[in-house]
């Protein structure tokens, strides 16, 4: 199934205590003189928070950026869609929090399966973002004085998540684009919309440009650099329906992992717990409810099975508040994994709720009751509204209901303590690398790695690389450019001409249902030894009967997907073989065979408290694992408790 190397990889965390590695790090990197910026190109793929705050960062600094997207503007970015709000440690509630309350909390959520150094970073960092985006306008909710306002989010004790209601990430999002385009104006930033990444190019082992398609007229161009950074997001579409945007993709990712660039810890995949349920075959994707109404709303079930009853007559003796019940610490606020595996027990056991049985109740009865409707309204208007848009229910007079989705997904690019891959001059950023969320996220905390990323940590590693390295200058005819432009588009005509019978949507479907199935909240040995080879026998339809109507000469969203989705039928079959190989459960990876008599995870730290980063070799042939080891000097990891 796959071959085991014998090094470990090196993360390059520096030494001295937890709380000075960071800052002496920094003074030990190598600068760049400010005049000597201007003679270094920098190349940006992606232009969410990540991607958008490290590039207007590199041209403030005055290095020479390149920034692409695929959408029309860096304002679509899928980081636009994000709603509760963004973690930090600024304790103006005075309830407790810290630095390192933050930090442990981060990694308890992660199951112990995060590297300590860069999640005490992300902590260390995250009121500097605050700062920041304050300084930018960003108009976060506020209390009667004026302080900025908090509230809580699973797998916290104390409130640390500041918001602007339900749209956290546009707000963000319009903040770093305003600082993107400041820099874009002083033509120190050229921006790239409608262009999506096909490969990376790999010169003398190192990250020296891209080739990318322009959307609108089907033109494969050649871009070079000095350095590549990738913040293009997760892989969550990989199952089809899922929270995400239909455009977000592995594909980057995948191209760069196929070019060397280690692939790490693909399973660890995140199921939301608060999601407007399935209701149909055709539809295209879920909607993500925010994790912030959990501070208000009560999660519950009937307490007698298949309860054909609606929700208004069913007494309090009746409902079965099960969250609260099981984990009576945290309550509705546990962490994602914990509170979507819950729901899962219920509904698996004839509890669920509404016609297909698949949802259970998020009530806000007694809440409003207790604050009144306006109250909630000012909380949470938006996000009620969207809900009765897509149910046609008032979820102030009757609850929501909700179930378990694939969202967000802490796999990624294997990165070192700079958030450089293996592959020398290629940076991952956001949620394109692995590094800060172990097996499991904590809601609020995608926002502030991604912003830290950017904004803090990126400006200050990639000087050194600049620095240090040797560069020797590229053009765009380079042999390798050619060449690597050349199987970019033979692949793109092998799509079209396949010219087989079904499209590209159905093969998709098709995977997503057998990732969800098999590879979704629950994994056994069986079932993945099952789907691993359907897999692969999928794989091998698509590229014998797919049909992609049209041409690659101008818009052809069917060849794009087509791209996508060959890219998602190589990347699932590692995602599996990832999952069979994790023998313990962790987080957002449950394998049956390994839980505690309560049914909760059950981990074997003196196996795998490593990260597994992934070599690719050839489709169809052994991936090579690498491991990283997990050394845990400042926590000790326990079983994880939420009670």
């Amino acid at each position: 199934m796959f071959r085991v190397a014998s090094d470990e990889l090196n993360s390059r965390v520096p030494d001295g205590p937890l709380q000075e590695k960071w800052d002496r790090h920094r003074f030990d990197l190598k600068l760049v003189n400010p005049a000597n910026k201007r003679r270094f190109n920098v190349i940006v793929v992606g232009t969410g928070l990540a991607g958008s705050s490290a590039a207007a960062s590199l041209g403030e600094l005055g290095y020479h950026v390149k920034a692409f997207c695929f959408q029309d503007s860096p304002r679509r970015a899928h980081s636009i869609a994000a709603q509760g709000g963004i973690n930090a440690a600024k304790n103006y509630p005075n309830d407790g929090d810290s630095i390192y309350r933050l930090f442990y909390d981060t990694i308890k959520g992660g199951d112990y399966r995060a590297r300590e150094a860069n999640v005490y970073r992300l902590a260390q960092v995250s009121n500097n973002i605050i700062d920041q985006c304050v300084a930018q306008g960003v108009p976060f909710a506020r209390e009667y004085g004026g302080t900025l306002s908090n509230r809580s989010f699973g797998g916290a004790q104390v409130s640390r998540t500041f918001y602007c209601r339900g749209q956290t990430g546009q707000q963000l999002l319009l903040g770093a684009y305003q600082a993107l385009m400041r820099q874009v104006a002083t033509d120190k930033v050229r921006l790239f919309p409608r262009r999506e990444m096909l490969d990376l190019i790999v010169i003398n082992g190192a990250a020296r440009g891209i080739v990318v398609r322009n959307i609108e007229t089907g033109r494969l161009e050649v871009h070079v650099a000095d350095a590549v950074v990738l913040c293009t997001g997760g892989y969550g579409n990989a199952y089809y329906l899922s929270t995400n945007a239909k455009g977000c993709n592995v594909t980057a990712a995948w191209r760069c992992h196929r070019r060397g660039a280690y692939f790490a810890n693909p399973c660890y995949t995140q199921i939301h717990p608060t999601c407007i349920p399935v209701s149909g075959d055709y539809q295209s994707k879920l909607t993500l409810m925010s994790e912030s109404l959990r501070n208000d709303g009560r999660v519950w079930v009937p307490q007698q099975q298949n309860d054909g009853r609606a929700a208004s007559e069913i007494p309090d003796s009746d409902r079965d508040y099960y969250l609260e019940r099981r984990y009576p610490s945290f309550g509705n606020l546990a962490p994602r994994d914990i509170a979507s595996r819950a729901a899962k027990e219920r509904t698996d056991a004839g509890f669920g709720v509404g016609e297909t049985g698949l949802a259970v109740y998020l009530d806000f009865r007694d809440a409003i009751r207790r604050d009144g409707e306006d109250v909630i309204r000012r909380k949470y208007g938006n996000l009620f509204h969207m809900y009765e848009k897509i149910t046609a229910e008032n979820p102030y007079k009757v609850p929501m209901k909700i179930f378990p989705a694939v969202h967000y997904t802490m796999g990624g690019l294997w990165v070192d303590y700079n958030l450089m891959s293996n592959l020398p001059g290629l940076y991952v950023l956001g949620e394109a690398n692995f590094s800060d969320h172990g097996a499991n996220r904590l809601g609020a905390s995608a926002l502030m790695q991604g912003l830290s990323d950017g904004y803090f940590v990126l400006p200050a590693t990639i000087n050194d690389y600049l620095a240090t390295a040797t560069l020797p200058r590229v053009v765009e005819d380079h042999p390798e450019c050619t060449a690597t432009l050349t199987a970019a588009q033979q692949r793109l005509n092998q799509l079209i001409g396949i010219n087989g019978s079904r499209s590209v949507d159905s093969f998709h479907r098709e995977l997503g249902l057998l990732m969800w199935d098999y590879c979704g909240m629950a994994r056994t040995k069986a079932g993945l030894e099952e789907v691993i080879p359907r897999i692969r026998d999928l794989r091998e339809q698509f590229w014998k009967d797919l049909r992609v109507p049209g041409s690659g000469t101008g818009l052809n969203q069917s060849l794009e997907k087509a791209g996508r989705v060959a890219d998602f039928m190589e990347f699932a079959e590692l995602l599996a073989i990832d999952a069979l190989h994790r023998e313990e459960s962790c987080g957002g990876h449950f394998r049956e065979e390994y839980q505690t008599e309560d049914g909760e995870a059950a981990r074997q730290d003196d196996l795998f408290s490593y990260v597994a980063g992934w070599e690719f070799q050839n489709v169809g042939e052994e991936p090579v694992l690498h491991r990283e080891p997990l050394n845990f000097e400042n926590v000790t990891p326990t079983t994880r408790s939420y009670k």
